[in-house]
């Protein structure tokens, strides 16, 4: 049976505090992989085909709001008194839908689009009022029970405070997500109650007030327990990102990526390798980095929303918001910083630092030098110790090596200043002027010999 997608919302409660995160930030914009954890389960709707999204905003309501894509609507909960109220909140998004409204909670982002669809179809299927998204746990402490009966239909779920002895021994737990016919789930939030111990108006309470009225409400239950893996504190925030990272490397892998020790590699989820491309221990890839293929990412490699071409060695080398072309070998120990463009068949060797320059095609700076607001032509080679002198303590200034010049070691550039083309610099020269194209350009202080200087 297809999913009805054409006429189905997707409600997202994102309101809560999160007190036992004990922090100053909207749990929901806590990171899992580089992601705010409200990102993944907008994305998991999305990708199951429901694009008609509405977010439930509370604590902290700016923020939240300002992290969301635009077309994504949000409802506002003055005061936190349970999830039904959070829905009713919400009235005006589903009220004349007729149709499917699944409700999924913020603060879940491991749950995919697969388990969404797979519970829709099995509402559909099962002609259901009311379906939960459910799994089984050996240890369910904590977490509402599934109270069914003999035909397997839900009749009521009850919430671990509120429970009995011999419900709390029920494996099924609820996830807190669900999906209902909106005009029954219309019909049922009228008739909530704060009778329990929270004096809350809870969501759960619908499927005991549905079956009353005659509807028939059932489960989903997920084989990835790890869907419903909810993040109330900073202990599963780092569960959640073991998890996350586990699935990321696994697809990687199994695009053709080369992991020596998956473990301890650490992939943001925007992350895109290409085949053959070997990550050492210690990796960590952040943001949309791209990675061609072929590559080798030495281990304790840090990449931030860079770009790497195809065939590029980086030996435990830091790059951030940059550019690296084909063929080119970085590290060990560079770090390139924002605002860099790296050709190709260049070199950028130990304790070279560039930041926001341009290096052409077979430049290379083999160690120990420092690129500043520079432009670097093709083939030019930087001797070691080589500095870009860039800034004069009020403003910044750029330098200019052109194509085919040869700088010697120990040399200082005083930008703004230009080596023009082909031109050499002796090695210790302090350059402030500019240098013309094929010279050599000396600007040292003449060497003298005190002949018996200690002797006297």
């Amino acid at each position: 049976m297809e999913i009805k997608m054409n006429i189905s919302k997707t409600i997202i409660l994102a309101a809560g505090e999160g007190t036992r995160m004990h922090s100053q930030k909207p749990k929901v914009l806590h990171q899992v992989c580089g992601q705010n954890i409200l990102d993944y389960v907008i994305a998991a709707s999305s990708d199951a085909g429901i694009l008609d999204i509405a977010v439930i905003v509370g604590f902290q309501a700016e923020c939240v709001r300002a992290s969301l894509a635009p077309g994504i609507a949000t409802y506002f909960q003055q005061k936190q008194l349970g999830t039904g109220h959070a829905v009713l909140q919400a009235l005006p998004f589903f009220e004349n839908l007729q149709g499917n409204l699944i409700v999924l909670v913020g603060d879940a982002p491991l749950i995919r689009s697969e388990t969404i669809r797979g519970l829709v179809l099995a509402h559909e299927a099962g002609g259901y009022a009311a379906t939960v998204l459910t799994a089984e746990f050996e240890e369910p402490s904590g977490y509402g029970r599934m109270v069914k009966n003999g035909a397997g239909e839900l009749l009521k779920i009850v919430e671990e405070k509120d429970a009995s002895p011999a419900e709390k021994q029920i494996k099924e737990i609820n996830s807190g997500m669900y999906c209902f016919d909106a005009q029954a789930l219309i019909l049922a939030l009228k008739e909530l109650k704060t009778n329990n111990v929270q004096s809350e108006y809870y969501l759960t309470d619908v499927i005991e007030i549905m079956r009353k009225m005659g509807k028939i409400t059932g489960t989903y239950v997920t084989s990835e327990a790890a869907d419903i893996q909810a993040v109330n504190s900073k202990i599963q925030l780092a569960e959640a990102e073991a998890t996350m990272r586990k699935r990321t490397n696994g697809k990687l892998m199994d695009a053709g990526v080369t992991m020596i020790d998956p473990i301890t590699t650490y992939i943001d989820s925007q992350v895109s390798v290409g085949q053959d491309t070997i990550l050492y221990p210690g990796v960590i890839l952040e943001g949309p980095t791209v990675i061609g293929k072929d590559c080798v990412i030495g281990a304790n490699s840090r990449l931030v929303n860079v770009k790497i071409g195809h065939n590029v060695n980086i030996q435990s080398s830091t790059i951030i918001d940059s550019s690296v072309d084909d063929y080119t070998n970085v590290g060990p120990y560079a770090y390139i910083r924002p605002g860099s463009q790296i050709g190709k068949h260049c070199k950028v060797g130990d304790f070279v630092e560039v930041k926001n320059s341009t290096m052409g095609d077979g430049a290379k700076a083999s160690h120990l030098t420092y690129i500043g607001d520079g432009d670097v032509g093709e083939n030019v080679n930087l001797g070691c110790g080589t500095v870009f002198v860039n800034y004069d303590g009020k403003k910044k200034y750029r330098t200019v090596v052109e194509k085919d010049a040869f700088v010697g070691c120990n040399t200082n550039l005083i930008a703004p200043v230009t080596v023009k083309e082909g031109a050499y610099v002796a090695a210790g020269s302090t350059i402030t002027d500019d240098v013309p194209e094929d010279s050599l350009a000396i600007a040292r202080a003449r060497q003298i010999n005190k002949v018996n200087y200690l002797k006297k």
